[in-house]
């Protein structure tokens, strides 16, 4: 509508206004021209003349205000909001390792600690279990092929199956370490075991011990630190039970 108005404006201009062949020579502007006795706009273009009219009609533009407070309110919110992703994504990350660190630690347990803490949880059945090897426990059943023998700490047996060949240094009566898992008895494992008497203590458990590996390690008393401070500990127990049985039967 504006466009055709102007259009129309001025070609009204233009009829009625006589002819003047100076007018480019007029260094006014065209808007002066128009008021002028007798400007000649036959010689000016329509295009020319509708684009010097649009011009003419606005105002002056007011350059856009700056608020220079909520610019930084912005810059500070995004470097907010780009610290706690950082640190979100810094905090899983590490999260995420130790967890699976955690699923890979094999901690030495004697088998009464190894019991306890497979009854606490029984999704952490991992454990690399250290003893002596009970003495007359090796054997190897008919209907198996998985070798057998019963880990102590004086105290709890466990009955520990092992398929492979034992190390050269694996002695009964020794300290042994082994890793694996804690599995729970089924019909086919227990009609596989031994019936010696001396594993009828590690049979009497709901569990037994799978292993994956039998450790030797520099000679055939090795045993770890912790396991065998437990050991000697279970002795004492065991020593101070005895005593004091025996001063029972003396004072009866």
């Amino acid at each position: 509508m504006a466009a055709r108005f102007l259009l129309r404006r001025s070609s009204q201009i233009l009829r009625s206004i006589p002819k003047h062949p100076q007018i480019f020579e007029s260094p006014k502007p065209i808007l002066h021209s128009l008021t002028t006795a007798s400007p000649d706009l036959s010689r000016i273009s329509s295009p020319t003349l509708l684009r010097s009219l649009s011009t003419l009609r606005r105002g002056p533009t007011r350059p856009k205000k700056i608020d220079i407070g909520a610019k930084a309110r912005q810059m500070q919110n995004r470097r907010l909001w780009t610290y706690a992703l950082t640190f979100s994504c810094i905090a899983g990350f590490v999260v995420i390792v130790l967890n699976q660190f955690q699923d890979q630690l094999v901690f030495y347990l004697t088998p009464s600690d190894a019991m306890e803490k497979f009854a606490a949880n029984p999704t952490k059945n991992k454990f690399r279990l250290g003893g002596l090897v009970l003495e007359g426990s090796v054997a190897q059943p008919a209907a198996s092929q998985e070798m057998e023998f019963v880990i102590t700490d004086l105290i709890t047996d466990i009955l520990v199956r092992y398929k492979g060949s034992l190390p050269d240094l694996f002695r009964e009566g020794h300290s042994v370490v082994v890793e694996g898992f804690i599995k729970p008895f089924s019909d086919e494992v227990r009609k596989e075991v031994s019936t010696k008497p001396v594993s009828g203590k590690a049979r009497g458990l709901d569990c037994f011990f799978s292993a994956t590996e039998v450790l030797a390690k520099h000679d055939e008393k090795y045993m770890p630190q912790e396991v065998a401070a437990a050991i000697e500990k279970n002795k004492k127990i065991i020593e101070a039970n005895h005593a004091s049985e025996e001063a029972a039967k003396v004072a009866s």
